[in-house]
């Protein structure tokens, strides 16, 4: 099962590991095996896992998410230091 990082603090890390858990889980694959820095489609993502990544990093993080995300943030440590990126700024404008 994949860890929640509801929570904790969000950070670029803890996205990180989420994002990790996840695509392992889905492609079957250990944790140890994914490089984040290697790009996504290289493990062999199709576009349903995709959405379904995409969908559950909606529900964890807490706001709608692009599919293009992946497009222009190809590597898991891309993709997770913008996603912290998005967290902070939305957080500043938080009551």
């Amino acid at each position: 099962m994949t860890q929640q990082i509801l929570n904790t603090t969000y950070n670029a890390e803890s996205i990180k590991t989420w994002l990790v858990e996840n695509i392992s889980e889905q492609l079957g694959i250990e944790p140890d095996a994914i490089d984040v820095q290697e790009l996504i489609e290289n493990y062999g993502l199709d576009s349903a896992q995709a959405m379904l990544l995409v969908s559950r990093a909606e529900k964890q993080l807490g706001f709608e998410l692009s599919p293009r995300l992946l497009w222009y943030y190809p590597t898991i440590q891309s993709l997770a230091e913008r996603l912290a990126e998005e967290l902070e700024g939305s957080e500043m404008f938080e009551i």
